[in-house]
């Protein structure tokens, strides 16, 4: 089995005018979301042993904050080919994660991401699956398991969606 986890980067901060897009950090509200996203990896033992990082500053930052909730550190690559990617070039990315990956964390952006998401998972809650469709905010994360040998087998429809968790709902479940 394969567990694929897409978290989408925090909110962005878009007060600095003439900042690049890809040279953008996360708001103040960005980097308070992701720690109970990394909390929540945790507690249900979500936890990457190899993550892509798209190249940008707020995916770059996401990742820094996140990291720090996780158990252990997986390997890291911090990749321009997934930054604002097409949907066909993030599964690429994917398909070319090495084998010793089990669970493989892809921080990204939209509309990349959830659109990857919806093209690779097949089965899942009803639920999850029309929350997943309606929305992909700032910060939430899909996981998506397969029963496949490699990530170079990945293909449409064949995963399962077992989480969809965003900032604003573990918020609401939160003990």
């Amino acid at each position: 089995m394969r567990r694929l986890i897409l978290l989408r980067h925090a909110k962005s901060d878009w007060s600095a005018a003439g900042t690049p897009d890809h040279e953008r950090v996360l708001a103040p509200r960005g980097r308070k979301a992701v720690p109970p996203i990394g909390r929540y990896m945790a507690k249900h033992k979500l936890i990457p042993d190899h993550a892509i990082v798209s190249s940008a500053m707020r995916t770059r930052e996401t990742w820094e904050l996140l990291k720090e909730a996780l158990p252990s550190e997986p390997v890291v690559s911090f990749e321009d080919s997934i930054y604002e990617a097409a949907p066909g070039d993030i599964i690429a990315t994917i398909a070319q994660a090495p084998r010793a990956a089990r669970v493989l964390l892809v921080v990204g952006h939209n509309p990349g991401l959830q659109m990857v998401a919806l093209t690779l998972t097949g089965a899942g809650s009803p639920e999850t699956r029309k929350a997943l469709t309606e929305k992909f905010p700032t910060a939430a994360l899909a996981v998506i398991d397969f029963d496949i040998p490699d990530w170079a087998a990945i293909a449409p429809g064949s995963g399962k969606l077992e989480h969809f968790a965003t900032p604003r709902g573990i918020g609401k479940h939160a003990s």
